[in-house]
């Protein structure tokens, strides 16, 4: 608890989002183990999202790396958020998939806020 205590709150929404995605990507592996390629990406992309949080906030061997961190977790956010969209379109409207779109919106607002 220590860590977290030392985190701004924008810092902890990061991670409380960052999380909240996560879980939304594993409960989503575990639903789609009939189909093994989208199985494979949700467990990668949930991983993805915990260990980059963890690197960029809970690692102190990547403190000088930071920013870097930061950066990439902004783009790997991205490019989850746009590839939704390409995987699922024009059937947009599941409601998992827009509740996790608007925490990763949010997530990118905060991480390009993060200095």
């Amino acid at each position: 608890m220590g860590m977290i205590a030392n985190l701004t709150g924008r810092q902890k929404g990061i991670v409380g989002l960052a999380v909240a995605t996560a879980v939304i990507h594993l409960v989503l592996a575990v639903l789609s183990r009939d189909f093994p390629m989208f199985l494979i990406l949700f467990i990668l992309n949930g991983l993805g999202y915990l260990a980059l949080v963890a690197g960029l906030y809970f690692l102190p061997q990547l403190s000088s790396q930071r920013s870097l961190v930061r950066w990439a977790f902004l783009g790997f956010t991205a490019v989850t958020f746009i590839l939704y969209f390409v995987f699922n379109w024009p059937d947009i409207w599941g409601p998992i998939g827009l509740v996790d779109k608007a925490i990763e919106l949010v997530l990118i607002i905060f991480l390009w806020q993060e200095k």
